[in-house]
């Protein structure tokens, strides 16, 4: 077994070809690995790494080399196994969606009674998975949800009396106002552990009414603001719309000034699908 205390990664490009379907993971990765999560003392599960070569500790081994001598295994309790770990491998063969490893990473993020923000409701769909996160009897969680649109909070809140319980939805304040305004809603005493986007134009509305690179950085910047260490910025873009490859290249030069130091930054797709949605992560330290 390898003993890892530390490990520096950074792979700027990843690219994966399984079942005729390409995915290319861009990460800036750069995190310590707690003593619990490689053991030889417990049961473990054993990773496959799908990379020619990867950098250890300033030392460069091959795949086959990794097999032949030691390998890293990951504990069972370990945050990124089991459910996790499928829906990734399910989204690589194309039977999940972007929203949906979205939602699943959440659940490793929020916890029962935190704070989280919905900063594009849209019809609702975000903020009905966060609230079911957040929710418990002790009603201390929160979902801060807005959109721009009127008929946006009219679906969420139609689609909330369908699957939230009426406690459930005491927990969930809804605003007509841009995601830019985030922090004119949110208490300054309250710390957040997630900000969720999902841009772009709302499904079954006017197509002419969309988010705007320049509102969504100062967005971002806000959620930053407001973010938890230890929580996440979660975001879905699109660039099959006009205005869309812009925006997403805004927040991608946002995220790749964050400092390395407090802030790890992952960005997934479909690279045969150039119009597929975009999946980005920026997590706090």
């Amino acid at each position: 077994m390898l003993s890892v205390e530390s490990l520096q990664m950074n792979l700027s490009s990843y690219s994966s070809i399984l079942g005729r379907r390409m995915v290319k993971c861009e990460w800036n990765l750069k995190f310590s690995v707690s003593p619990w999560l490689f053991s030889s003392k417990k049961s473990t599960t054993s990773i496959a790494t799908f990379a020619s070569s990867s950098e250890l500790n300033g030392a460069s081994i091959s795949v086959a080399e990794a097999e032949s001598s030691s390998s890293i295994s990951l504990c069972r309790d370990s945050p990124i196994s089991g459910s996790m770990e499928q829906v990734m491998v399910e989204y690589i063969f194309g039977r999940k969606k972007a929203t949906e490893v979205a939602h699943y990473v959440w659940k490793h993020v929020v916890q029962k009674g935190d704070a989280v923000v919905d900063a594009t409701c849209g019809n609702g769909y975000d903020t009905l998975a966060l609230l079911k996160l957040v929710a418990d009897k002790t009603q201390r969680g929160r979902v801060y949800g807005m959109d721009v649109q009127k008929i946006a909070l009219e679906s969420t809140s139609s689609l909330l009396d369908q699957f939230a319980s009426p406690n459930e939805k005491e927990l969930v304040e809804l605003f007509v106002m841009s995601h830019s305004q985030m922090e004119d809603i949110v208490p300054n005493d309250v710390a957040v552990r997630l900000v969720a986007f999902n841009l772009g134009y709302l499904p079954g509305g006017d197509k002419k009414i969309i988010t705007r690179s320049e509102t969504t950085v100062l967005a971002l910047e806000a959620a930053k603001r407001i973010l938890t260490p230890g929580g996440l910025i979660s975001i879905v873009t699109y660039v099959g719309h006009p205005g869309g490859r812009e925006e997403f290249e805004k927040i991608e030069e946002f995220a790749s000034r964050l400092p390395v130091e407090g802030w790890n930054c992952c960005k997934l797709h479909t690279l045969n699908r150039p119009l597929a949605p975009m999946l980005i992560f920026l997590f706090k330290r």
